[in-house]
């Protein structure tokens, strides 16, 4: 191999308290040092391994048992953008094919969301061979030189790169075919946080299990909401950071900032940033970007989050805060509340939508406590799963969802749920859109049971908007933590007219708000319930409302 690495005869290690004990920590430093890449500024363009990566590298390989098998398989990297996470991750690759990792006819992968962004780490894999002077074997090719003279050829082969032992560095994208049957020795997960699907990921952590010593690294910026892969991944290394869960496989690498942090004091930047000392991500370009976000609230979400590494909720015009949000998620039992005055909001949904109904009781002079009842289609549920990007089949199976028999939700179920909730509790009102609602309304009139229309125009829902909006931000809402409520919640996006008056909107397409507008509501039903007064008369009303 031309590559040769150096080894001085007594290695400087600056992190001696990390143990070491076959020197394969010091082995791995050796030999990303002798890497070279293309827009490297060091003398001979030398690979740039700062020591905040480097102690990352010794904590991954210097750690073993008695027979020498690394203690760490899993790497979760949590790393704002332009700290040079790609450049990492791409020489770990290298490592693992080209260096001291490699195993005879290995299997190395970069995975990531789609192909685009699968080429990424590995064009910068491919980049640092060029800037080398290495043999490397491509597939129906003899050995070849990467230099500049084959630069053109290289293209011609899309996402697989074969070396001289039989290692083997792929591409491979969450939304290709089915990627079955693979035995990865080492896999580099690229912005997990913008998977949307799970099927690769769990075809890598069942195929790396395969192999003896084998190696995930998650490399990825914070993301949005919590109904994905990624923040499932991230909240358990956070436990195993913080000493919850004892998992000595697994190694934490998180640099995030807490959601009430400052996000315009350079302090925040610098602890988030590792690089930022180092010359990385540019601290004039991160000025720049803070001072058009003081201006723009959707810029300024982008920067917390890809900058500060601030978990996001889904929206980007959010509702409230989700930490607030989650103030109000401590269990109680619904056996508690037999008995006392319940309010229902009803939204009965398109073959797309979820139906849900919501139930709120008075919790002292001015809180409310809320629970639903969802309900989707039986049929496809996996496909509507994949669509919405969130565990539907797990839910259902949890007990949050009740799929209804077919490929719309069956509204006999529906009603026959409420007549039974109206049996159990004190039900005083059942507030419906009445869109989709006639029969359904009609039917419980006709029995009796206290329904009543609520339409969804500024004159109604913008009132009873305010009255959520201030019990959640009062900490005066409780929902016990119910995760499809939440994610409901999480996926709103407000619009606010000159008067300031809010209504809810989808943040994106696939998006379900359902159980947060019935929960509004039920909590406007239930704020008139027992007082003379109307919130829809009350001097906060919203400007420019016209009250009928």
């Amino acid at each position: 191999m031309a590559i040769t690495i150096r080894k001085k005869a007594k290695p400087y290690n600056p992190f001696p308290e990390i143990p070491d004990p076959f020197g394969y920590g010091q082995r791995a430093v050796d030999f990303l040092r002798s890497l070279k890449h293309p827009k490297s500024r060091l003398a001979g363009r030398g690979f740039q391994l700062d020591p905040w990566q480097e102690e990352i590298i010794r904590r991954i390989y210097g750690p073993c048992d008695e027979h020498g098998n690394r203690i760490v398989r899993n790497v979760v990297m949590l790393l704002p953008r332009g700290n040079r996470k790609t450049s990492l991750g791409a020489a770990l690759a290298l490592l693992h094919t080209l260096g001291p990792e490699a195993v005879p006819g290995g299997e190395v992968l970069c995975a990531a969301a789609d192909r685009k962004q699968a080429k990424i780490a590995f064009a910068e894999a491919e980049g640092i061979l060029m800037a080398g002077d290495t043999e490397v074997w491509r597939k129906g090719q003899a050995a070849r030189r990467f230099d500049a003279a084959n630069a053109v050829k290289l293209q011609e082969y899309k996402n697989r790169i074969t070396f001289p032992d039989g290692s083997v560095l792929e591409a491979l994208s969450n939304d290709a075919a089915s990627q079955h049957g693979r035995t990865p020795v080492f896999a580099l997960v690229d912005e997990l946080h913008a998977w949307k699907k799970r099927e690769l990921w769990d075809v890598i952590r069942t195929g790396l299990v395969k192999v003896p010593n084998s190696l995930l690294v998650v490399i990825t910026t914070a993301g949005r909401g919590q109904e994905n892969i990624a923040f499932d991944i991230v909240d358990y290394a956070r436990k195993v950071a913080r000493g919850e869960v004892h998992d000595p496989a697994t190694l934490p690498i998180l640099y995030e900032t807490s959601p009430d942090a400052d996000w315009q004091d350079e302090a925040v930047w610098r602890a988030a940033n590792p690089g930022m000392q180092f010359g990385y991500p540019d601290l004039g370009g991160l000025r720049q970007l803070a001072r058009e976000a003081a201006e723009r609230p959707a810029d300024r979400e982008a920067f917390r989050q890809l900058h500060l590494n601030v978990w996001l909720g889904h929206s980007s015009d959010p509702f409230v805060d989700m930490p607030t949000y989650d103030k109000g998620a401590a269990a109680f039992h619904l056996s508690e509340l037999e008995g006392q005055p319940c309010w229902l909001g009803v939204d009965l949904s398109s073959n797309s939508d979820l139906t849900v109904i919501v139930a709120a009781w008075r919790d002292g002079e001015d809180g409310y406590i809320v629970h639903p009842w969802f309900f989707c289609p039986a049929d496809n549920l996996q496909r509507r799963a994949d669509r919405d990007g969130v565990a539907y089949p797990l839910w259902a199976d949890q007990g949050f969802i009740e799929p209804t028999p077919g490929n719309v939700v069956d509204f006999r179920a529906v009603e026959e749920t409420i007549r039974e909730i109206c049996v159990r509790f004190d039900v005083r009102e059942i507030a419906f859109d009445p869109h989709l609602a006639r029969n359904m309304l009609n039917n419980l009139l006709e029995d009796g049971f206290p329904a009543v229309e609520m339409r969804q125009g500024w004159v109604t829902m913008a009132p009873a908007i305010k009255e959520l909006e201030r019990a959640i931000v009062g900490g005066r809402f409780r929902h016990g933590g119910h995760p499809v409520l939440r994610w409901n919640f999480d996926n709103i996006a407000v619009e606010t007219d000159k008067a300031g008056n809010k209504s809810f909107h989808k943040g994106k397409s696939r998006d379900r708000i359902d159980g947060a507008v019935a929960a509004a509501m039920a909590v406007a039903r239930a704020a008139t319930g027992e007082d003379p007064r109307s919130i829809y008369d009350s001097e906060d009303r919203p400007e420019g409302l016209l009250i009928f």
